[in-house]
């Protein structure tokens, strides 16, 4: 009976309990790891469980908004987050070598982070009303709406978040029906472009990243010593792992940035090939769940802003996960929900409010 309670209390406040249970688990764990990997700082796990706690409060306030409202708002978003982008290049801090940050006295934030959300939203209100699978004309006008926020984001530079916005793009563009020729057409332009990128848009330093990829050893001390110590914590754990506040490599500093982009290193260190396994079947639970909220939108814009949401979720762990095992370039993207920061874990929260927003909005929208 208390069980039926509490699924009736998430429904009225428009919550999806698996969803939110795997989000809970997640995110409590990543505390748990991170007191660990921050060397038992209880104020960089306090500082977390506070980001934390805004993200969900973002999550259950967008939650309550009917999907017509985040339509309407989707291009005003978007340009919001283009005329943010310019005021970058213009006034924005810098700060290691990239000008990525607002600083309004107040508060200081990257608006690229804007948007990871802004243009899911605005690919999904463009294709919404069009026939699909979408023909030339509006196929020209997505690409346009990714490639001016990709361009914006590379030059910064920050690499890491312009790929993230393009996948949003790219995966819009999928879900809204392209034929298999047009993919494999779009691959090929593609594939012609990468000289260019890697000769007129790639830094030098990101260049590197890829070159240390492809052959770490071939600097150990320099640009290949994050990678190669991130494997040593990963194959040090074994299978079963060195035990939790046990890890060597993360607490004598040998593992770099080990409570941000490479916690993961540090987590399968302390818990082993089963407990990085069960950790990637939790995200599979999360991705997994949100697909299938995706599914039963009940319309177009509900299912592609749903699905591309769920996708920047799961390129955010793919990418994070492969990055630290040495199979995938650093791009430093963060592991969701559980590296320490602020910024792409709210927008995270934010996207999953929007997705539930979607789901327990679906049955108004079909009446």
């Amino acid at each position: 009976m208390d069980w039926n309670n509490g699924r009736r209390a998430l429904q009225v406040i428009k919550l999806d309990w698996p969803l939110l249970l795997g989000l809970l688990a997640v995110s409590g764990l990543g505390l748990v790891v991170l007191y660990s990997a921050g060397q038992r700082n209880m104020d960089l796990v306090l500082g977390q469980a506070m980001r934390l706690g805004l993200g969900f409060a973002i999550m259950l306030t967008l939650a309550q908004l009917p999907p017509a409202h985040l339509r309407f708002w989707s291009p005003w978003l978007y340009l919001a987050g283009l005329l943010l982008l310019v005021a970058v290049m213009v006034v924005g801090d810098i700060s290691k070598g990239a000008q990525r940050w607002l600083d309004l006295g107040v508060v200081r934030f990257q608006p690229s982070e804007i948007m990871k959300l802004a243009v899911p939203m605005m690919m999904a209100w463009f294709f919404a009303e069009k026939p699909l699978p979408p023909r030339w004309l509006p196929l020209l006008g997505g690409a346009l709406i990714t490639a001016i926020p990709f361009i914006l984001i590379a030059e910064q530079p920050d690499l890491g978040t312009a790929l993230v916005v393009g996948w949003s793009g790219a995966v819009a563009l999928f879900l809204a029906g392209l034929n298999w020729f047009v993919i494999v057409g779009l691959g090929a332009v593609l594939a012609a472009v990468i000289p260019l990128f890697w000769t007129f848009v790639m830094h030098d330093y990101q260049r590197q990243r890829v070159l240390t990829f492809l052959d770490p050893e071939s600097d150990p001390l320099g640009t290949g010593y994050h990678i190669i110590q991130s494997k040593i914590a990963i194959g040090s754990g074994g299978i079963y792992g060195k035990g939790w506040l046990n890890g060597t490599q993360s607490h004598l500093d040998f593992l770099p940035e080990g409570s941000t982009d490479f916690i993961f290193a540090a987590f399968s260190e302390e818990f082993g090939l089963i407990g990085g396994c069960v950790l990637l079947a939790m995200y599979f639970f999360i991705i997994a769940r949100c697909l299938y909220m995706a599914t039963r939108a009940a319309d177009t814009y509900g299912r592609l802003l749903s699905g591309s949401l769920t996708l920047i979720f799961f390129i955010y762990a793919f990418v994070n996960s492969g990055m630290v095992s040495g199979l995938l370039p650093v791009v430093g993207l963060p592991l969701p929900l559980f590296s320490y920061g602020g910024t792409s874990l709210v927008t995270i929260m934010a996207g999953f409010g929007m997705l539930m927003s979607v789901h327990a909005h679906r049955r108004t929208l079909r009446r």
